[in-house]
């Protein structure tokens, strides 16, 4: 039985000379391969006692989607600020090169409500870390952080040093 990193293409020099770009989309092209992910995914969410699964776009809905369904709870979507169509609360946060903002709908997230947040990937933890702002500013609390993949050498742990933090797969470079 293959494991999931085995399902994972990892490009040399990409994007850049000396990195090792790892390629996510390999698992959702094959079907063990997603189903593999999804399951892992729920084993890490374990018996955690939660109401709703947050994922930022595009990938966090990838994955987080079927967790929630499979789990019976609902998705709660973070975007890319100007894509909700309703009121939302934002948070800006730093990126290699300069900054993003993303948002959610203010009513997306009941106070007392616990939350599992599910991505992808966990680099430099900026992106989660702005998630985990905004899910506690509308009144929840994050109670599980589950990814996919972890790039250990980017440390993105440590801006999430407060929260249960779970990776299927860890790369120990960058």
């Amino acid at each position: 039985m293959k494991k999931l990193e085995d399902y994972v293409r990892s490009i040399p020099d990409f994007p850049e000379p000396g990195i090792i770009f790892r390629d996510v989309t390999t698992i959702l092209q094959d079907p063990e391969g997603l189903h593999l992910a999804i399951d892992k995914l729920i084993e890490a969410i374990g018996d955690t006692e939660f109401d709703v699964v947050v994922g930022p776009e595009s990938r966090g809905f990838i994955f987080g989607v079927p967790v929630a369904y499979v789990m019976k709870k609902s998705f709660i979507p973070v975007r890319k600020k100007g894509k909700l169509p309703c009121e939302t609360v934002s948070m800006e946060y730093e990126l290699e090169y300069g900054k993003a903002e993303i948002e959610m709908h203010k009513d997306s997230i009941k106070p007392g409500q616990k939350v599992v947040i599910i991505d992808d990937l966990i680099a430099t933890g900026g992106t989660i870390e702005a998630i985990t702002k905004l899910v506690e500013s509308l009144g929840g609390e994050v109670v599980k952080i589950c990814f996919v993949m972890e790039l250990a050498g980017l440390e993105g742990r440590k801006k999430l040093a407060a929260y249960d933090v779970e990776s299927i797969i860890t790369y120990e470079g960058n």
